[in-house]
């Protein structure tokens, strides 16, 4: 009868702390937004190919997002760990532009810096879908400023 009991008693516990676990399990499980479930929990960039960007636009008709940064930047590095890793952020600018980070001193990276007259970094330009200018920046700004400059852009030709 000892063996009975000992061996229910354990198989009691047992449920017990399984129930405990998965009740407490769910009330500390966070519903994660559509961007950041499908992977996309940051701002997806074609690297390096603002031709392939402006294919992409003119195809999607969509604006494209460049961020012209340098490899030595600080705020542009405090860009791409911060504010382009914002949920928020990201699921606006996937979901509204083609996005392209630049190196600006590398590749066509150059040659873009003298036709757009960067001067500083990082820069952050949108374009219409066909390839023009419609609003920049300068320097590092937050994931809702960067909303509202991206809100600002599609609104302008």
């Amino acid at each position: 009868m000892t063996k009975k009991f000992t061996s229910g008693f354990f198989l009691y516990l047992i449920q017990v702390a399984v129930f405990c676990t998965l009740l407490f399990a769910s009330k500390n499980t966070k519903v994660m937004p559509a961007a950041a479930s499908n992977g996309s929990s940051h701002i997806v960039f074609i690297e390096d190919k603002f031709d392939e960007a402006l294919k992409q636009a003119k195809a999607q008709n969509k604006y494209i997002f460049v961020d012209a940064y340098a490899t030595w930047c600080g705020p542009c590095k405090m860009l791409k760990a911060r504010t382009f890793t914002d949920d928020k952020a990201a699921a606006f600018f996937n979901a509204n532009f083609v996005n392209v980070s630049i190196d600006m001193e590398k590749g066509q990276g150059p040659s873009l810096a003298v036709q757009w007259q960067l001067q500083a970094y990082p820069t952050l330009i949108i374009f219409n879908p066909q390839g023009k200018p419609v609003l920049g920046t300068v320097g590092y700004i937050k994931a809702d400023d960067l909303i509202r400059f991206g809100k600002q852009a599609l609104t302008k030709q």
